[in-house]
């Protein structure tokens, strides 16, 4: 039992997915389901243009909603520059399979 326990201790891990926390003054949405997203980490880094797709899920307050209500509602967030958006980006692929907020 021991034996097995150490095994999984010593087991290398895959990161698939990267979590990152945005300000939503340095989030770019996509016009179309099947675009690019682009944001930045920080005020002084560069922007990472990332591709998104129609299973990529847009999210206000734990509830899926389109592409279209999500771009709409940041729209009308009054402070871009103080609030944060989840994205969850898969590394192999490259690509965006989530974005959200908490209003």
């Amino acid at each position: 039992m021991m034996l097995a326990l150490t095994s999984i201790a010593t087991a290398d891990f895959e990161v698939v997915e990267e979590a990152h926390e945005i300000m939503l003054s340095d989030l770019q949405l996509p016009i179309e389901e099947t675009g690019m997203i682009a944001f930045k980490e920080c005020a002084e880094c560069t922007y990472q243009r990332v591709d998104v797709s129609k299973g990529t899920e847009y999210r206000i307050n734990g509830k899926a909603v389109p592409l279209k209500d999500f771009r709409e509602a940041m729209a009308m967030v009054a402070e871009p520059d103080n609030k944060f958006v989840g994205v969850l980006r898969h590394v192999k692929r490259d690509q965006v399979t989530a974005v959200w907020v908490n209003l």
